[in-house]
């Protein structure tokens, strides 16, 4: 086997043994060159303020004004989240610049070569949902804010399935966009990011302006009074508030190999993540929040239509800022849905059958998937948004960053032997290519995680009391549950385990593997 060289802290496969072959490799999950890993810090911010940018990450902000926060209130729930969630976010994505693999590749050293795609194809699954969501809500940008342009003509067509015909023309037209960008792959990815990033932060300004002015100047806008006071009401709010907020990106805390692993060193993904995702996170949070108390001033807290920003912004009667508006949505979900919605579930897909399905087919079933799983129900309403959607993906999600980040760093102490994460004759095939531990760990984290769930009375899916009524003071946790939960029975598992399963030798690998077995 070969041995994978190291030039300083980033390691890749010797040039003179050729690239792994096999079952369980393809050239989209081979281990990128450490010629070609060149990302720098502002790649990585300039990564995080184009997907920090975008609809979603706006309503997630003036939801909870509409929930009943203040501004101060709904800055901190948020900025306090990305705090915590960038956490798990640094210390998976360390093996991206060091190896140079995706998150399905790295979590083959946990739960094996075949168990990977159980964590593989969870992630994916959640990433077409968010793929339909951001694609919808781009779709519908477009229709809304050409309606007011055109008024009449879009709106009064024949509807189809609820919706008028317009609208679901726009919402294809704009998927066709996307994957038309994806398919030309991570280089154009990247300039995209550089390009849109500033440019959405500049719409979000432009928006504030307009509302401050309609609203008689910022006083209106920092002085709307929180409906839950500091008290026992806020609180209750607040910690499913905080999980949900963490759940938004809990996605890409464990996907985030996907983009470091074209990293330039640990330094360049650390401090571009770190200046890309808390700063403007939470400086588009307190935008989103100022524009929506503003547009409450305005028009008053009953209308509910306030915290989207399309909505919002149709209420203006400007041309011309609609047009920017129109300009500003495309290019802000555009931007976050191909970064981290599309490039994870490919990855992901492949691995699942690497040598019937690359990158580009990846990308064209997470488009499909993504309108099968009709997205706009889970952003109906704020309550089904933030508690039911973001409230159980961030447990489910959260259990296996708990299982990834225990073997990287606590049982592994970031040492992979690389070539055999590609070999069916390697340490991480276990048995049958399964580690039943990393299975059992990610079953009873996330029973405990997201087993409680509950709504309020016709105000989502669950029942009131929760799906399992015992756990129901575990779902307001669920992120927190799960990752703590999965982490330690996994640490404690594999350390009963002992070296012969953590590290198992010559004898057992040839015995478990598909080779040993012929």
């Amino acid at each position: 086997m070969a041995i994978a060289a190291s030039a300083g802290d980033r390691v890749e496969l010797p040039t003179d043994a050729g690239p792994p072959t096999g079952p369980y490799a393809n050239p989209d999950l081979l281990p990128v060159p450490v010629a070609d890993r060149t990302w720098g810090t502002y790649d990585f911010t300039a990564l995080w303020v184009g997907m920090a940018h975008n609809i979603p990450s706006w309503t997630l902000a003036s939801g909870l004004v509409a929930l009943g926060m203040d501004w101060k209130q709904a800055v901190l729930t948020i900025a306090l989240a990305n705090v915590i969630v960038l956490v798990p976010m640094l210390l998976t994505g360390h093996a991206g610049p060091r190896y140079g693999i995706p998150f399905p590749v790295l979590a083959r050293a946990s739960f094996g070569l075949r168990g990977a795609n159980l964590p593989a194809m969870v992630r994916a699954l959640v990433a077409c949902c968010w793929f339909g969501i951001q694609t919808w809500i781009g779709g519908q940008g477009i229709f809304v804010l050409l309606d007011r342009i055109l008024p009449g003509t879009w709106s009064d067509a024949h509807r189809v399935g609820g919706y008028p015909w317009p609208l679901w023309l726009c919402f294809v037209l704009f998927w066709a966009l996307e994957l038309a960008i994806i398919a030309r792959g991570m280089a154009t990815l990247r300039r995209f990011e550089n390009w849109a990033a500033p440019f959405v932060l500049v719409g979000a300004v432009v928006l504030l302006i307009w509302i401050s002015v309609k609203a008689g100047g910022l006083g209106p806008l920092l002085d709307q009074p929180s409906r839950l006071g500091w008290g026992h009401h806020f609180w209750k709010v607040f910690f499913p508030s905080l999980m949900g907020m963490i759940g938004f990106w809990s996605t890409l805390a464990l996907n985030i190999p996907d983009f470091t692993r074209f990293g330039a060193g640990q330094r360049a993904q650390a401090w571009g993540q770190s200046l890309g995702l808390p700063t403007t996170m939470t400086v588009f949070a307190l935008l989103s929040v100022l524009v929506t108390s503003g547009a409450q001033a305005v028009y008053g807290t009953q209308d509910t239509t306030l915290w989207d920003p399309v909505a919002l912004t149709a209420k203006s009667g400007s041309t011309i800022g609609l047009l920017y508006a129109l300009l500003t949505v495309l290019i802000a979900t555009i931007s976050v849905n191909i970064a981290a919605n599309v490039v994870s579930p490919a990855y992901d897909l492949s691995h699942l059958a690497p040598k019937l399905v690359n990158f580009r087919t990846g990308a064209l079933v997470t488009g499909v998937l993504g309108v099968v799983m009709v997205p706009w129900k889970l952003i109906s309403t704020p309550q089904i948004y933030i508690f039911t959607w973001l409230g159980v993906v961030g447990g489910v999600l959260g259990t296996v960053a708990g299982v990834l980040i225990a073997d990287y760093w606590i049982v592994r102490r970031t040492r992979l032997h690389l070539g055999e994460l590609y070999d069916p004759a390697g340490r991480y095939w276990y048995r049958g290519g399964w580690n039943w531990r990393a299975v059992a760990a990610f079953a009873v984290g996330g029973l405990l995680a997201v087993g409680g769930s509950y709504s309020a009375p016709g105000a989502g899916p669950f029942p009131r009391r929760g799906l399992i009524p015992f756990l129901q003071p575990l779902a307001d946790y669920g992120w927190a549950v799960g990752l703590g939960s999965a982490l330690v029975l996994y640490v404690l598992l594999m350390r009963t385990a002992g070296r012969q399963d953590a590290q198992p030798d010559a004898v057992r690998e040839t015995r478990d593997s598909p080779a040993g077995k012929s």
